[in-house]
């Protein structure tokens, strides 16, 4: 399956760092911001999840839940969490399905070595489920702000 803008975004099960089983689709009637991250306590994603840490109360202002997934398991988001003081949910994607539903699970290079993980990546979901705006090859640096400039304009 692909993912497109306009299209309605695969809905999907996933446990959250707290425990709980989050479906996507239990989201519908607000904004999502659904962003995908290599690892919980790297330097790029520790940066990408307190900014959206510092700007949480500006999404919610705009009726928008902010939904992290990762491959780390349940323990680690919750670390990661209890370190940072982050105010939106980690999801667990350990087997990377839902990576791979929104294509975003890719061969990646560091240092000479060839590995699969997740090519930093953040979609934009409407009220009404669909894809409305995505961002792949994600750099860190400014990116919290243009996600949420863009939900200002075209979904506020």
């Amino acid at each position: 399956m692909t993912v497109e803008i306009g299209k309605q975004a695969p809905d999907f099960t996933l446990m959250a760092n707290n425990g709980e089983t989050v479906k996507l689709s239990n989201y519908k009637g607000k904004n999502v911001v659904l962003y995908f991250y290599p690892k919980d306590m790297t330097p790029g994603c520790t940066t990408q999840a307190c900014d959206f840490r510092d700007n949480h109360e500006d999404f919610s202002e705009l009726d928008t839940v902010i939904l992290g997934v990762s491959p780390d398991p349940q323990a680690k988001h919750e670390k990661f969490i209890d370190k940072h003081g982050l105010p939106f949910l980690l999801l667990v994607d350990e087997d990377h399905t839902v990576a791979e539903q929104y294509d975003v699970w890719k061969l990646k290079k560091n240092f000479g070595k060839e590995y699969m993980g997740i090519e930093r990546s953040t979609f934009i979901v409407n009220k009404e489920g669909q894809i409305v705006k995505e961002w792949r090859k994600v750099k860190v640096k400014g990116h919290v702000e243009e996600a949420l400039t863009y939900i200002k304009d075209n979904l506020g």
